[in-house]
């Protein structure tokens, strides 16, 4: 499977809290909802297409806890609640034994080795949503194929970066871009080698 990384980022690059501040989540953080106010109809139904879109998601445990009480409550939603959760889901976690969001297999140990297992056992698409720390590390490792980052037209100034200052380089290779009414735009980037430097 093609392990594809979606991502809503601002220009400064901050993934998290989009849709509201949640001090559990993210304690200290008091910018969330970034992404409320400057959606737009075409940018939501372009993103719930990318979720109606895989043949499994990958989540982390903080995202699938969040993602399950809220869009698993809505699984007859015909939008983003059935499309996750009619779609088989992978979670990385160490604690999680028995989820009780159907289609949801737990992994954990050795990631690299099962992910890669993963993504060899079948094809289609596997995608990660939210779930930035995870994200980051699958980036890291060399383990994602395609990056779809739909950027908002909003610099919040503070909070958590998708991409760290100091990493791994990469170069990227633009296979869809899209702007949308509101100043959305949606990047498709395929991932591979490293960057030519002058």
């Amino acid at each position: 499977m093609k392990l594809t990384i979606s991502l809503q980022v601002t220009v400064d690059g901050v993934a998290q809290a989009n849709g509201g501040n949640n001090d559990e989540l993210d304690p200290g953080f008091t910018r969330g909802g970034w992404a409320i106010g400057a959606g737009d109809a075409a940018a939501a139904e372009y993103i719930l297409e990318t979720w109606q879109r895989p043949d499994a998601f990958l989540l982390g445990r903080k995202t699938f806890d969040l993602f399950e009480t809220y869009w698993g409550a809505r699984r007859d939603d015909g939008g983003f609640g059935q499309a996750i959760s009619s779609t088989p889901k992978y979670v990385v976690s160490n604690s999680l034994s028995d989820p009780a969001w159907e289609y949801t297999t737990v992994i954990s140990g050795d990631l690299t080795s099962q992910i890669r297992a993963l993504k060899s056992a079948s094809e289609g698409e596997l995608l990660v949503v939210g779930s930035v720390a995870l994200a980051r590390w699958l980036l890291e490792h060399e383990l994602v194929d395609e990056l779809n980052l739909i950027q908002f037209p909003v610099i919040v100034g503070q909070g958590e970066s998708f991409l760290p200052r100091q990493g791994r380089d990469f170069a990227l290779d633009l296979k869809d871009s899209r702007v949308f009414p509101s100043g959305i735009v949606a990047l498709t980037y395929g991932v591979g080698g490293r960057p030519q430097y002058a």
